[in-house]
């Protein structure tokens, strides 16, 4: 029996991490292969075209990274803001990484493709919006969860979902943009005065 090839995994990651440290249109499928030593002709082998990778790249980054993250900070077995704020410190920390490492602040691989691409890659885009959509349901549940307990004001949950969705999206954004990851800093602090929060709920806070 021949071996195995891990090829189209290689290619996945590849492809994503690429596309996250440079963008969609500038990285080809030359650049692909090489990151991953993978042979052109065994890139179309699986895949038709770039973005048929990108595609199949996303839904492994959700099904490895980013669902498995989420299911662990967002537990029911956690108090919902102390969810919320574990999970938003996380973002300051990843992109202060990235920027040490790489020296520069990566943003959001899902929302910057979904933006570049916008109308022009349709599969493309329209896998951004499914995953962004799976991940909108966590805040949606955390809160709902928060209006159970009554840690927060009353509010239409998925309005406000949206609210937070679009603070966190344009602070991660900003953040690229100025290539400077402190202005993630307080982006938990952030999220808790949208919520409008009654009590810290921040592990920081609660130790000041």
């Amino acid at each position: 029996m021949g071996r195995t090839s891990d090829a189209d995994e290689r290619l996945k990651d590849a492809a994503m991490a690429l596309i996250w440290e440079e963008s969609y249109g500038a990285v080809t499928i030359d650049d692909i292969c090489n990151r991953a030593e993978v042979k052109k002709g065994s890139f179309y082998y699986f895949f038709d075209s770039k973005a048929e990778l990108a595609v199949a790249a996303l839904e492994k980054l959700w099904a490895t990274e980013w669902k498995p993250n989420l299911d662990a900070t967002f537990s029911s077995s956690v108090e919902p803001l102390t969810r919320l704020t574990t999970y938003l410190d996380k973002f300051y920390v990843s992109q202060a990484e990235a920027k040490a490492r790489l020296g520069k602040v990566l943003g959001c691989p899902a929302c910057s493709l979904g933006s570049e691409v916008s109308t022009q890659e349709i599969d493309v885009s329209a896998k951004v919006r499914e995953i962004l959509a799976r991940k909108r349901k966590y805040y949606e549940s955390v809160i709902r969860d928060a209006l159970a307990e009554g840690v927060i004001e009353s509010c239409d949950p998925a309005q406000k979902a949206q609210a937070l969705i679009g603070l966190i999206e344009g602070i991660v954004g900003q953040a690229r943009i100025m290539n400077d990851p402190e202005i993630l800093r307080n982006l938990s602090t952030m999220a808790l005065e949208l919520l409008r929060a009654k009590q810290p709920a921040h592990p920081a806070a609660a130790k000041s």
